[in-house]
């Protein structure tokens, strides 16, 4: 009978991975929001560069608002992060800012002056290596009445099926603890069980990235690329604070997330019903598969003469590739500039994905820079596309999310914003100046070198990232 048994478990595995890749989106899963008006926005970057004698030099203002912006709060606090922790993997020892510790703190702090405030935490369950490690900075922050939520990724549709099938039919529902580990945590300190390596193998994420607030009478909320991660404390990163209706849509858009936790959030429970009225620059919340729309039209809309510039830290989404390799052929001026995908924390990479499409992209006509990263990555996730005419629209796209697959196609919760106004709308010429900083680097101050053809990859490492990019079994 041990045939009939195995085809039984391999169609059970079949059907479960289909299941688990195309079930129902939990609610509030890749939303588009009304536009609102584009109140009290600021662009904030962090970036890195390089002087004439290799010194290098920073410049960061993202946590700092983060800090700001919670320690103004009185009544609500929702911070949803993907990576919070000390984490260094093979990099231990070098020097970086405690961002995860600061972070904490000024959440406890905060606390402990108001204590009627609301402070809420939404995390990653790599955070603690899927239920094998307990954080002690989360211990300080329960216990000073601080909520921790561990996102139940279980709710999402599956990244990687051909592994989820089997992981939903039995691992999933093995028990784990965080004393019980005897392998060797490849993130960082620690012992980890084999049950959190498996559940590793999902390759699925709460990749957010924002921060809301009370403001006085109003809401005041933020939107960026950047983790409280210690090792990522020098990456380049951007975001967008802002204020008002569109603020108020982000807290609404995180109250489904904490609810699968069991946390209810105070505050508005629906979004405002009237959208945007008259002119002036608007702004737009998108998550998940939200966002791939919300690029494929920016792309979509860029007519001949117009620039499209790009700076991301993953490229690999065949849609907005062809969508970009579109837009060259009818006449726009298209720039990418893209993280080499060498080394993550002191680890080696292959340059998978950005090398192989960064050889489709100038095949196509299509300019393509480098940053410049000595350890670091250029981790941002920015979109800008620029009119011909003065009197026409900019548009600009920042957030969590990579243009990938994973990131995309509503399978990581992602939150990324949209601003649309003006060229002149002086956020937009910032954004504008930060991309022409990065891209036209100069012996002083160099952040971005030229793509070399001579470094193009083999045809094995393209198949591979096509490989990885369809079935999700990649980090990427």
């Amino acid at each position: 009978m041990w045939p009939w048994g195995v085809a039984v478990l391999l169609l059970a595995w079949a059907a479960m991975g289909a299941w688990q890749r195309c079930k129902p989106l939990p609610e509030g899963v890749g939303q588009a929001w009304p536009e609102r008006p584009a109140a009290q926005v600021r662009l904030l970057v962090d970036e890195t560069w390089y002087d004439a004698q290799g010194q290098q030099h920073r410049r960061q203002a993202i946590f700092d608002e983060m800090l700001t912006m919670i320690e103004q709060a009185r009544r609500l606090v929702v911070l949803d992060v993907f990576l919070f922790n000390d984490f260094a993997g093979a990099t231990e020892g070098k020097e970086f800012r405690p961002l995860s510790g600061e972070l904490a703190e000024a959440l406890i702090a905060q606390q402990r002056r108001h204590p009627t405030l609301e402070a809420v935490v939404v995390t990653d369950p790599l955070n603690t290596f899927y239920g094998s490690l307990a954080p002690e900075h989360f211990a300080r922050l329960r216990a000073a009445g601080v909520r921790v939520v561990i996102t139940d990724l279980n709710r999402l549709r599956a990244s990687n099926p051909l592994w989820s099938g089997l992981w939903h039919l039995g691992p999933r529902w093995l028990g784990n603890r965080s004393d019980g580990g005897w392998l060797p945590n490849a993130l960082g300190p620690g012992r980890v069980t084999l049950r959190s390596y498996l559940a590793l193998l999902n390759f699925n994420a709460n990749h957010r990235k924002t921060l809301v607030v009370d403001h006085g009478d109003d809401w005041a909320g933020l939107v960026t690329s950047a983790n409280p991660h210690d090792a990522s404390s020098l990456h380049g990163n951007v975001a967008l604070r802002f204020a008002g209706p569109a603020a108020r849509d982000l807290l609404v858009s995180e109250r489904w997330v904490a609810a699968w936790g069991g946390v209810k959030l105070s505050g508005p429970s629906s979004p405002e019903a009237s959208p945007v009225e008259g002119g002036g620059p608007r702004l737009q919340l998108v998550t998940e598969g939200a966002i791939r729309e919300a690029l494929l039209a920016a792309i979509g809309r860029a007519g001949r003469g117009e620039r499209l510039n790009i700076a991301v830290f993953y490229l690999s989404h065949r849609g907005l590739i062809e969508a970009l390799v579109a837009a060259r052929r009818r006449g726009v001026r298209v720039r990418v500039l893209l993280d080499p995908n060498q080394e993550a924390f002191g680890l080696k990479k292959g340059g998978i994905p950005n090398r192989p499409v960064a050889d489709e992209l100038v095949a196509a006509g299509i300019e393509v820079r480098w940053c410049l990263t000595r350890g670091e990555q250029c981790h941002g996730k920015l979109l800008l596309r620029h009119p011909v005419a003065t009197d026409g629209e900019a548009e600009m796209i920042l957030g969590s999310a990579n243009f990938t697959r994973r990131n995309l196609d509503n399978l990581n919760l992602e939150t990324s914003v949209r601003l649309v106004g003006a060229p002149d709308t002086p956020v937009i010429m910032e954004a504008m100046a930060f991309f022409r900083r990065r891209w036209d680097a100069t012996p002083a101050c160099a952040s971005s070198e030229p793509y070399v053809a001579g470094h193009a990859v083999r045809g094995w490492q393209v198949l591979r990232y096509r490989i990885m990019e369809a079935t999700g079994l990649s980090t990427f």
